[in-house]
């Protein structure tokens, strides 16, 4: 089990002094107050090991030897910006000479300082390029059989480089005053028109208006930093949240999905029971109308045979009733006599009715 000496947990600091120690020994890593509570010894162990490491993680030692190395580098650094710069004056110098030669005709003094410059600019650098020192393989072949001793003998004569160098701060001075006036314009265009004299004292004030620039600057690039980490935080925070809220709405959406299912294929069923219901209604009106048509020609034609039946009937009903009509009027014509035989007929008649009904009683 860890454990830590009660010296160094004293130095240190106890409970949410500790935790804030420990989180500002580390802003590198992604600990929180919740994470250090739950584990105490590894925040004692943290807490320990702040006091031999710097912010990023390194031991003290290296960081000394870092620090010795970055200055070592920013001294070298600045040397070769120093020369750089420098070299790149020269070459401005020389470039508006060119452009200034075609505008207007130059001294055969300033000529001659310009091309003395020139030329020993281009036999440095060529002579730079042949320096068998940055190389790798020592023995490879001169470009086109030169050597920067035979470049060296291309040289101006001494005496007119002499003259170039005496000259050269002079130039460099005026060359320097003239960038400084343009600078000096750029930040403050109402000095523009301003006498020399004038443009040479508020030149003094403006390297602390560089600095209060580049310090705005670095101010504006560091809350741009800031602001980044923040959105990106804010950005994953955002990200996580909606997906969580598209989780969420997906499980609402199934349950209200699988809701609306149900609902639906219950009022499909309701819809296909009474289409069905309908289907069949229709089937049953269609065998009533069928079997009422049957029913219908049925009557029809019972009822036909029937008049056809009783049409006839009615004839020979009439054809009878003229039979008797005839008989009738034949009978007509005894007159009295007819009449008292039917009356003697209709009572023997009677009388034979009577006593067969009698004879049918008593005979056993």
């Amino acid at each position: 089990m860890l454990q830590c000496p009660d010296s160094v947990c004293s130095s240190v600091g106890k409970g949410d002094s500790l935790h804030h120690q420990v989180l500002a020994a580390f802003p590198l890593c992604s600990l929180t107050e919740d994470d250090l509570t739950q584990n105490p010894l590894f925040c004692k162990l943290l807490a320990t090991l702040s006091q031999h490491v710097d912010r990023t993680g390194l031991s003290l030692h290296l960081r000394k030897e870092l620090e010795k190395a970055e200055k070592e580098l920013r001294s070298q650094k600045l040397g070769w910006l120093r020369l750089e710069s420098l070299h790149r004056l020269l070459l401005e110098m020389i470039q508006e000479h060119r452009f200034s030669q075609h505008h207007s005709t130059a001294s055969p003094a300033e000529d001659k300082f310009y091309g003395t410059l020139e030329q020993c600019l281009m036999v440095a650098r060529c002579a730079r390029q042949l320096d068998p020192s940055n190389a790798v393989d020592q023995d490879q072949p001169l470009i086109l059989g030169l050597s920067p001793e035979k470049l060296l003998n291309q040289m101006p004569p001494k005496q007119d480089v002499w003259q170039m160098k005496q000259s050269l701060p002079t130039e460099l001075q005026k060359h320097l005053k003239k960038k400084l006036f343009n600078i000096l314009s750029y930040y403050q265009p109402e000095w523009e028109n301003e006498s020399e004299g004038l443009k040479s004292v508020k030149l003094s004030k403006l390297p602390v208006l560089l600095e209060s620039e580049r310090s705005r600057a670095e101010g504006l690039s560091e809350k741009n930093r800031e602001n980044a980490t923040l959105l990106q935080r804010q950005t994953h925070s955002y990200l996580s949240e909606l997906l969580e809220c598209m989780q969420l709405l997906q499980t609402l959406v199934l349950d209200l999905r699988l809701k609306t299912q149900k609902d639906l294929d219950r009022k499909k069923i309701e819809y296909f029971e009474a289409k069905c219901e309908i289907g069949i209604q229709k089937i049953r009106a269609e065998m009533l109308e069928v079997q009422l048509d049957t029913y219908t020609r049925d009557k029809i034609a019972t009822h036909r045979k029937i008049t056809e039946r009783l049409n006839t009937e009615l004839k020979a009903a009439q054809m009878e009733k003229q039979s008797l009509e005839s008989k009738l009027a034949s009978f007509e014509i005894y007159g009295r006599e007819f009449e008292v035989l039917a009356e003697e007929y209709s009572r023997l008649q009677q009388e034979i009715a009577t006593k067969s009904w009698a004879l049918r009683e008593f005979t056993p």
